[in-house]
């Protein structure tokens, strides 16, 4: 199978929508979990070391260093959450774990979820897709970033696992 980014599956290796080898669809699973693809984490420790080596070679211009530094410590945050907290969603047949804020995580059981859709919006020639999971106190809001997957993907394996 291709390493491509997307769910990891707790039993078997298969994505959902795949067909297993003998052309029936896959078994069904007991957790799915969503995490950053690791690509874009390496771009932004790339980004990181980059915006640091400038802001450290042209320490004599005050403007380069000021915008290469902040750019530095911005990339540097965003790559420190992603490896602090990869898994930005975990849901098994008791519930689901989403992470919110900087890396804070949360545990709500299916009854405590209200509803799961995927919110689209057009602005300025692009579309936005977001996974909302309605919480009885909170919304949590996941881009396809956050999945490693197209949010309506994950909304239907959510579907599919929630008990009825």
């Amino acid at each position: 199978m291709p390493d491509e980014p997307g769910p990891e599956r707790a039993r078997r290796g298969e994505r959902w929508g795949e067909q297993s080898r003998d052309g029936e669809p896959p078994a069904p699973v007991d957790s799915l979990s969503y995490r950053v693809d690791g690509r874009l984490l390496a771009v932004k420790v790339v980004g990181f070391v980059i915006f640091a080596l400038v802001a450290l070679g042209f320490h004599e211009d005050r403007a380069t260093v000021a915008f290469a530094g902040l750019a530095a410590v911005i990339l540097g945050v965003y790559a420190l959450r992603d490896v602090i907290a990869p898994v930005r969603l975990f849901a098994d047949g008791e519930g689901v774990t989403v992470v919110s804020g900087y890396a804070a995580r949360h545990r709500l059981s299916w009854d405590e979820i209200e509803q799961v859709r995927v919110d689209q919006r057009r602005r300025f020639g692009t579309r936005s897709n977001l996974l909302e999971i309605d919480g009885s106190e909170q919304l949590y809001l996941l881009s396809s970033y956050d999945l490693s997957a197209h949010p309506q993907d994950v909304a239907d394996a959510l579907d599919r696992l929630r008990p009825s």
